[in-house]
């Protein structure tokens, strides 16, 4: 018998390589976890970017798919240290006139809010809400039979509705702008299938217990809190050394790879076969982002009171106006009012910054691949809902697509969804194969955003990468989520 140095080897320690490596070691295997850069965490990196004592999430910021997922909620991660802190507000949506929406802790406190809609809000989210713990594992997911179809037909039903449509038929400017905001973060237009389901499932995760939480620290705290508890299980990491070649890799019975298929691709010697090569090449990525990290003098002054109480922001104005930007940016250009998603984390974490200073983290999509500076377009927007905004600044650090690559090579072209999550691409993504965490080689998965349900800080397309491996390679099952 060939000798095998490890069980499982695992290439990138993101959120779903930190995931794929805990199941397989629950499941009693040997497990090795690779990561190219000095530290783990590949999207969940915490640094000074702007001035010293100011800590800037460099990715990732807001994880309210982090409280949703039901793989994180099995792991014990507050033991090492890991502490959420949920704003009052999960996220506020201003208006023109000084007004803003606001996603409240629950649907009755959010739905009060919304006068004529608050019924149909109810009807939307209500039972989303009370059953998400029963509906997660098959909302986040491969394609397969749910577990609870009924329930799952119902969400689908509007799920996989145009957010134009779906978020249309609210009457008031207030919960048609709310559930925009919501939907934009599909980063496609809003007039694609199906971009009414990453709406539904962020209110709902907003008014579960916890929120959009923000991890005191930094989003490191939680890359942190997952590697402490892989390797408190036995599990080994081992940091700056970058895959290029298959010959790089220690004797494994399973290779789980939490790489894109661009990165794939570039892999010496994996021997992949020429029809899923074919598949590979043409995976679509979707927009980039422009991002600019701030070092404030104090707390941006909002001209909406929720909007003061919220970890995160949606500028964008109304829903028309967010549909047009976002359609504009996918088409290849550059919107002078492009949608712009902002958290500021010291509103509840005072560790971030110096006494009395705050810190706030922004992006706008951008067509994939573009190096234009959208800082001043960024800023113009933060100022019309928050006006005296420039005169805070301290410093700043910016990030334009080619540089988010270069930090992190699975964000081609600035996407950071690890590839577009549209209807051609929901369940196929990366191939289109019985299972998509399986490559043509045996023993080889894929356990990237790139794979089912996508981008966002939940762990499971690792999960279901590794449950998959398991089964195929060392004939076990894994605990089932429940």
């Amino acid at each position: 018998m060939t000798h095998v140095d490890y069980d499982a080897v695992v290439v990138g320690s993101g959120p779903n390589g930190l995931a794929a490596a805990i199941v397989l070691r629950q499941a009693g295997l040997s497990v090795l976890l690779l990561e190219g850069k000095p530290t783990i965490g590949g999207g969940l990196r915490t640094a000074e970017l702007t001035l010293p004592g100011f800590r800037h999430d460099i990715c990732s910021a807001v994880h309210p798919m982090a409280m949703a997922s039901p793989f994180f909620q099995t792991l014990p991660l507050a033991r090492y240290g890991l502490e959420y802190l949920t704003p009052p507000v999960a996220a506020a949506h201003p208006f023109d006139d000084g007004t803003a929406a606001a996603a409240f802790g629950t649907v009755d406190d959010t739905a009060r809010t919304l006068g004529p809609d608050a019924a149909r809000y109810h009807r939307l989210l209500d039972e989303l809400v009370e059953h998400w713990p029963a509906l997660a594992p098959d909302v986040l997911a491969p394609l397969r039979f749910p577990q609870h179809p009924v329930r799952m037909a119902r969400f689908g039903l509007s799920a996989l509705q145009p957010a134009t449509l779906l978020g249309g038929g609210f009457r008031t400017q207030a919960a048609r702008g709310l559930f925009a905001g919501m939907a934009a973060h599909a980063i496609q237009p809003l007039t694609n299938i199906a971009t009414s389901a990453i709406g539904l499932v962020l209110l709902a995760a907003a008014h579960r217990p916890g929120g959009w939480p923000i991890p005191r620290g930094g989003s490191q705290a939680i890359a942190d809190a997952l590697a402490a508890h892989f390797r408190a299980i036995g599990g080994h990491i081992e940091t700056s050394t970058l895959i290029t070649s298959w010959a790089q890799l220690p004797k494994a019975r399973a290779v789980l790879f939490d790489i894109t298929p661009a990165q794939l691709l570039r892999i010496q010697g994996i021997n992949l076969s020429r029809a899923y090569e074919w598949q590979l090449r043409r995976y679509r990525y979707g927009m980039g982002v422009f991002k600019i990290d701030w070092a404030l003098s104090s707390p941006i002054p909002w001209t909406a009171s929720e909007a003061r109480q919220a970890g995160t922001l949606h500028l964008g104005g109304t829903l028309e106006e967010i549909t047009a930007t976002e359609a504009a940016s996918a088409r290849g250009h550059h919107p002078d009012n492009p949608f712009v998603l902002l958290a500021q984390p010291t509103v509840l974490d005072p560790t971030r910054a110096p006494a009395g200073r705050h810190t706030a983290w922004a992006y706008c999509h951008v067509p994939n691949g573009s190096t234009l500076n959208r800082t001043a377009a960024i800023e113009t927007q933060v100022e019309r809902f928050a006006p005296g905004f420039r005169d805070l600044i301290l410093g700043r650090a910016t990030l334009d697509t080619a540089q988010m690559e270069a930090y992190n090579p699975n964000y081609v072209g600035g996407d950071i969804n690890g590839g577009i999550i549209d209807v051609g691409q929901l369940y196929t993504r990366p191939a289109l194969r019985v299972s998509p965490y399986r490559t043509s080689r045996a023993g080889v998965y894929v356990c990237s955003s790139a794979t089912p349900p996508g981008g966002g800080v939940h762990g499971m397309c690792g999960y279901h990468a590794a449950t998959r491996a398991l089964r195929d390679v060392f004939g076990m099952k894994a605990a089932p989520l429940r």
